[in-house]
């Protein structure tokens, strides 16, 4: 899956704020997002993560994830 630093990510399930949009902040073997709901930033594998997507934006236009 390719996921860039400053892509959005819309995931399948919501954070408890309520959004389900995150933007990515570091990448490697772990992700870090930032909720675009709230704030709150979390770190974990991105095996985890990317199973969890279910689209991509890159410069305001949506990849299927």
């Amino acid at each position: 899956m390719d996921i860039r630093v400053g892509d959005i990510l819309t995931m399948k399930k919501q954070h408890p704020c309520g959004e389900k949009r995150w933007e990515v902040l570091r990448i490697g073997a772990d992700f870090r997002l930032r909720c675009l709901g709230c704030g709150h930033e979390v770190m974990g594998a991105r095996s985890k993560f990317e199973k969890n997507v279910k689209q991509i934006e890159r410069n305001g236009g949506a990849i299927n994830g």
